[in-house]
C-alpha cells in the first residue's frame, strides 16, 4: 500500500474528544465515530500551506470549492447537481436541524428508522418536534426497512419529514436502489419530505454501492434534502464543514433563512481548503483507506465467529461502525458500556443511544489501526469470560 494505515499514532493528550474524555490513561476508545488515522497526505499540505500565510481572518468561500463539491460527486458517485443548490454550513447536524426547522413547525412530527444515528433525536427535539419511528427488521446478520410499518407512520398527516440514514448508523447497510425507491414512493404518496443523511457516503465496501436519493428522479430531488460533508470520509471532522444539497428554490431560500437563525452561516478557511483538497486530490488514498477498512472489518468477524461466536455482528456494508449483538450477557447496554470502561478499559457505544431497538447492542468503531483493533476484541473476550466466571 502506498499509504500507511498501520502505524499508531499519539492521539491522547491532543484534546481528542474521542481519546481524552475517559478519567484514566488505560482505556482504550472505540466509540466517537472519528478515524486514528492521519487524513490524505493532499489535505495536510493543503493546510500547511494556508498555516505558513499567518492569517486566519473571515474566510470566502470561493467558486473552486463549488467546483470541487459538484465535480466529486459527478465523478465518484454519478450525481450531477448545480451549484447553486448547495448550502454551506458548519457540519451535518447543525444542517439537520436547520432543515427541520425550515420544514415544519413545532408539533409537527419527524420519521425516523431506528436504530439511528443518536443526533437525530436531539435534533428533532431541538426543533420542537415528535419522533415518530419505524424500527428497522432484524433479518440474519443484517437490517431491512418495514415498508408495511414505514407506509403507516408516513400516512400520519402530522409527519412532515422523514430523516434517512444513507449509509445508515448505526447498523451499516448501504441502502439498495430498489429500497430507495420504495422509501421515496412512500413519501411522495403522503408528502413527506425525505431528509438525506449520506455523510458517510465515501465508506462503502465491495459489492455494494452507494446512490444518493436525490440522484434516482426529477421527483425524488424536489423532494428531498441532502447532507453531505467530506468529514468521515477523510477523518476531518474537526474542520467542521458540510454541504446542504436542495434543488427546490421555495425550501432551500427556507433553509438558508433557517441556517442564518440558527448563526452556522460560517465556516472556516480550514474546512474550506481542505475540502478541496480532499474532493479534488484524495480519492487514491480514500480508496486505499476504504479497502484497509474492510480488511478491519473481515478481521473482526473471523475474530468473533472464532472466540466470540455468542456476539453476532452485522454485516458491514459501508461506514466503519460495527453493530455487535451482546444480549447473551443479559446487561443493559449502558451498564455494559460502564462495565466495560470500568474493568476491561474498553470504551464502546451503548446501543440505546440509538433507540430502544438497540438495548442489549453495542457500536464499534474500527477505523484504526489492525493492532489496535485486536488489542479491543482482545479486552472484551477477556471482559466476557471474566463474566462467565462470576455468573
Amino acid at each position: 500500500m502506498k499509504y500507511d494505515f498501520d502505524t499508531p499514532v499519539l492521539r491522547r493528550g491532543t484534546d481528542s474528544y474521542k481519546w481524552d474524555s475517559a478519567d484514566r490513561d488505560d482505556v482504550l476508545p472505540m466509540w466517537v465515530a472519528d478515524m486514528d488515522f492521519r487524513t490524505a497526505p493532499a489535505i495536510v499540505e493543503a493546510l500547511r500551506r494556508r498555516v505558513e500565510h499567518g492569517i486566519f481572518g473571515y474566510t470566502r468561500v470561493p467558486e473552486s470549492y463549488y467546483e470541487a463539491v459538484t465535480g466529486w460527486f459527478a465523478r465518484r458517485h454519478g450525481w450531477t447537481f448545480d451549484r447553486r443548490w448547495m448550502i454551506y454550513t458548519s457540519g451535518v447536524v447543525p444542517a439537520l436541524s436547520a432543515i427541520i426547522k425550515a420544514a415544519t413547525r413545532p408539533g409537527d412530527k419527524v420519521l425516523v428508522q431506528t436504530p439511528v444515528y443518536n443526533c437525530f433525536f436531539s435534533s428533532i427535539r431541538n426543533n420542537g418536534c415528535e419522533t415518530v419511528t419505524s424500527p428497522l427488521r432484524p433479518v440474519g446478520d443484517t437490517y431491512e426497512m418495514d415498508f408495511g410499518d414505514l407506509e403507516c407512520r408516513a400516512a400520519d398527516p402530522q409527519v412532515k419529514v422523514m430523516l434517512l440514514c444513507n449509509p445508515h448508523n448505526p447498523v451499516g447497510r448501504v441502502w439498495r436502489r430498489d429500497e430507495l425507491q420504495r422509501l421515496g414512493e412512500i413519501c411522495l404518496r403522503h408528502g413527506v419530505l425525505v431528509v438525506a443523511d449520506e455523510i458517510h457516503c465515501e465508506l462503502v465496501y465491495e459489492g455494494h454501492r452507494y446512490t444518493p436519493f436525490a440522484s434516482m428522479s426529477e421527483e425524488f430531488l424536489r423532494h428531498s434534502v441532502t447532507c453531505v460533508s467530506p468529514s468521515k470520509g477523510f477523518n476531518i471532522a474537526g474542520l467542521q464543514i458540510a454541504n446542504i444539497v436542495c434543488a427546490d428554490d421555495r425550501q432551500r431560500a427556507r433553509i438558508d433563512r433557517a441556517i442564518n437563525d440558527n448563526e452556522v452561516c460560517d465556516v472556516n478557511p480550514f474546512g474550506v481548503i481542505a475540502t478541496r483538497a480532499a474532493y479534488n486530490e484524495g480519492g487514491e488514498w480514500l480508496d486505499e483507506l476504504v479497502g484497509y477498512l474492510h480488511a478491519n472489518y473481515r478481521y473482526m468477524r473471523a475474530f468473533c465467529r472464532e472466540q466470540l461466536p455468542d456476539f453476532p455482528i452485522a454485516e458491514l456494508e459501508g461506514t466503519y461502525l460495527v453493530w455487535m449483538d451482546c444480549r447473551v450477557l443479559g446487561l443493559a447496554s449502558e451498564e455494559l458500556e460502564r462495565r466495560l470502561v470500568d474493568e476491561a478499559g474498553l470504551w464502546l457505544n451503548a446501543g440505546t443511544m440509538y433507540g430502544a431497538e438497540g438495548e442489549g447492542f453495542m457500536r464499534w468503531n474500527i477505523a484504526c489501526p489492525r493492532t489496535r483493533l485486536d488489542e479491543g476484541l482482545q479486552r472484551f473476550a477477556a471482559f466476557v469470560r471474566s463474566t462467565g466466571r462470576r455468573r
